[in-house]
């Protein structure tokens, strides 16, 4: 069968001292880039798995008592507050119930947490 291509050497012919040189410089290029690239992904790498693992931390200290509704029945916890505390109103967050009212006069804000089981806070507001 005939060859369409033409005939083609392929032997590698030496480059002249001047080429060498580039390529020289090229591939050491190369190299160097190659290797910046590689520890900037690691770096990066490195910062989001450090910043996944603080927030995981951060939520763990942030939340150090468990709170957990029961499936079979609802929770059940008594408040006792100060008597002659009247409330005026009262609002929730989590496991924290805020009491908003007055005590003999003076306005008291008691903040009662659930997964303790008692009041926690005991806040006197004044005016100045």
């Amino acid at each position: 069968m005939a060859h369409l291509e033409p005939e083609q050497k392929h032997e590698d012919e030496p480059l002249d001292p001047v080429m060498e040189n580039v390529r020289r410089k090229m591939v050491r290029l190369q190299i160097v880039a190659s290797g910046i690239i590689i520890v900037s992904l690691m770096a990066v790498l490195f910062a989001v798995v450090y910043k996944v693992r603080s927030r995981a931390e951060a939520e763990k200290i942030a939340a150090p008592t468990s709170f957990a509704v029961p499936a079979d029945q609802p929770l059940a916890a008594r408040a006792t507050l100060p008597a002659g505390f009247e409330i005026q109103s009262v609002s929730h967050s989590g496991s924290q119930i805020l009491f908003w009212g007055t005590l003999n006069g003076q306005k008291k804000a008691l903040i009662f947490d659930i997964a303790v089981g008692r009041v926690v806070a005991d806040i006197a507001v004044t005016n100045q």
